[in-house]
């Protein structure tokens, strides 16, 4: 598997293929870019490149189908294509995720989810007349592929990227900004996140029931902040490579940690695929249209298959239906008290988003259980198991869990990203770059959490 945090694609792979893109007349680079997709997939897939490739033959040449409408009024085979395409799009993610779940011989594509995803929404938009221009099999082909989003997103939409115009041009600024961005994720991925993995795993290791309470909550957080700095730092890492490539910046994390509460978090959190939900699931449900009741079964419905979505474990099942149940509770009983008080929404955020973490984390229900005894060991002898375990954890990880915190407000990423040029900035960059290297180089590699959904 080839990842963005290995000296592979580092040293490798991408200098070959920017050197070759760069040197590519503009009018053919997106045939470099779909080639060099290929190569990126088939090197961490191998076979599973010709399903990548199927899939996008087949939603191109449905979407033409879709495409062919009249004003005002959908032909039948139009109608009919685009039924087809949701069928093998949603039938092909059902049936991978569910044979990864239950057979061992089995294994998900690598970011599966993300490209079917990204075909779900092309179909839908043209189905539904917001893609104006009827798409080149180039284009659609690029969109679908292209490998800074194919394993973990940003989720893009073909009509507001610029696939329709081929809005993309490349500078001697973009490609600093983007390197910038790609050195700042790199850094998040590689010396924040890796080393709280390890925490997590000392614990697992540990026992669940062998854990004092104040390691049991420092398990919490770290797991947050550990999921938080592997995520952002790809989706940042993702985005610098295609400001290299000329495509705009795509925001995917918000703040998160700064929301005014749990449904504002998950606006804020992996905006892409939350406004991927809500643009083709939620909307056409009814959204919040239809009175309270439509509304409460509209959120179930999504969070069920955003539960699903992530693994068909009980774990993933509990952590979504505690998900919706708090977001119900500050859409219909609590909204008037948070609006008041603001400081409410931040609590929620800061208290109750690391212990849905903790469900997320934890595969099995006996699992679950026993380390929310340690949190909360009112009924048991949780602050009195192997009293003081936390204090080594704490000389060991204080660096990283003092990084995570400081990254989670915005101040400090705003700080850092407005001064980018600035030659301090670039001499840190340049230091967190090649410590990164150092790091990968001695540590074993640490796949990004979401590659495998």
């Amino acid at each position: 598997m080839i990842l963005f945090n290995s000296l592979k694609f580092i040293f490798r792979f991408f200098p070959i293929f920017l050197a070759v893109y760069y040197l590519t007349p503009a009018r053919f680079r997106e045939i470099i870019l779909f080639f060099g997709s290929i190569i990126f997939y088939a090197m961490g897939t191998g076979r599973m490149a010709l399903a990548l490739i199927g899939l996008t033959l087949i939603n191109y040449f449905l979407g033409k189908l879709v495409f062919s409408r009249k004003t005002g009024n959908v032909k039948s085979s139009s109608r009919k294509a685009f039924i087809a395409a949701m069928v093998i799009d949603v039938g092909s993610l059902v049936l991978f995720k569910v044979l990864a779940g239950f057979t061992r011989d089995v294994v998900l594509p690598l970011g599966f989810s993300f490209y079917l995803f990204k075909m779900i929404s092309y179909q839908a938009d043209l189905f539904r007349g917001e893609i104006k221009r009827q798409p080149e099999i180039l284009d659609t082909v690029v969109y679908f592929t292209m490998f800074t989003q194919v394993t973990q997103g940003p989720i893009m939409r073909y009509n507001n990227v610029g696939f329709e115009k081929r809005e993309r041009t490349v500078s001697v600024k973009a490609f600093n900004d983007g390197m910038f961005f790609f050195v700042l994720g790199l850094g998040m991925k590689v010396l924040v996140a890796d080393p709280l993995s390890i925490l997590w795993n000392e614990i697992s290791k540990i026992g669940y029931e062998s854990i004092s309470t104040p390691l049991a909550w420092m398990g919490a957080v770290g797991y947050s902040l550990r999921l938080y700095m592997d995520f952002w730092g790809y989706s940042l890492m993702a985005a610098g490579i295609g400001m290299m490539l000329g495509f705009h910046f795509v925001v995917n994390f918000m703040h998160p940690y700064w929301a005014y509460g749990i449904a504002d978090f998950y606006r804020r959190w992996h905006t892409t695929l939350g406004s991927w939900f809500r643009d083709y699931v939620y909307i056409p449900l009814g959204g919040s249209r239809k009175g309270r009741l439509r509304t409460a079964l509209n959120l179930i419905v999504v969070w069920l298959l955003t539960g699903l979505w992530h693994g068909i474990t009980p774990n993933y099942l509990i952590w979504a239906g505690v998900l919706v149940l708090l977001i119900l509770w500050e859409k219909f009983v609590a909204a008037r008290l948070m609006d008041a008080l603001p400081i409410l929404g931040h609590l929620h955020v800061w208290f109750l988003i690391p212990l849905t973490w903790v469900i997320f984390a934890i595969p099995d229900v006996n699992g679950i259980l026993s380390y929310f005894q340690r949190l909360f060991p009112f009924f048991g002898s949780g602050i009195n198991v192997n009293r003081g375990d936390y204090i080594k954890q704490m000389i060991n990880y204080w660096p990283y869990l003092g990084a995570g915190l400081m990254l989670c407000t915005p101040h400090w990423y705003r700080l850092i990203v407005k001064n980018r040029r600035r030659m301090p900035v670039m001499i840190i960059m340049a230091a967190v770059f090649w410590i990164s290297v150092y790091r990968i180089v001695i540590a074993a590699s640490n796949p990004f959490m979401y590659f495998s959904f």
